[in-house]
């Protein structure tokens, strides 16, 4: 993934989101979820990237089923870090999809994010703060289950 906005380590990728963008479906350019570091690895990104000709950029304002999107992907993720510590390097090499989420007759597959050089080191970095900031996504995440619970969802 050649990206122009390097403002992100990528750590867990969901490529091809083009086809379960909610009503842009199928409707516009190669796009791709990711969840990763920021640049000085001080927070927890969740990113939207759209390919512009040969290079990825990121995307500003998202429709509520991207919001969404993104709440099960960062779900998703975070339930792979639970079992990580299993994998030597926290992701299998020969395997590195974390799993299918089928969306829209669709697909978001979940992966370790193998084109990024610095997966290794990243991918530690990333566990290390998902653990730090345990307490204050796993209120978020009790938030939101209450609120989809108190829904009907």
């Amino acid at each position: 993934m050649n990206r122009s906005d390097e403002t992100q380590k990528p750590v867990l990728i969901a490529k091809n989101y083009e086809g379960i963008d909610g009503r842009l479906a199928g409707q516009e350019p190669e796009k791709a979820l990711t969840l990763g570091l920021s640049a000085d690895e001080t927070e927890l990104l969740g990113t939207l990237w759209c390919k512009d000709g040969e290079n990825w950029q990121t995307l500003d304002s998202q429709s509520f089923s991207r919001i969404l999107d993104m709440a099960i992907f960062l779900a998703q993720g975070n339930l792979y870090f639970q079992e990580a510590y299993r994998y030597e390097k926290f992701y299998n090499p020969e395997d590195p999809q974390v799993a299918i989420i089928g969306l829209q007759g669709g697909r978001m597959t979940v992966a370790a994010d193998t084109e990024n050089p610095q997966l290794d080191q990243d991918i530690l970095a990333f566990h290390d703060l998902l653990q730090k900031d345990g307490e204050l996504l796993g209120q978020r995440f009790r938030t939101l289950k209450r609120l989809l619970d108190e829904a009907g969802y």
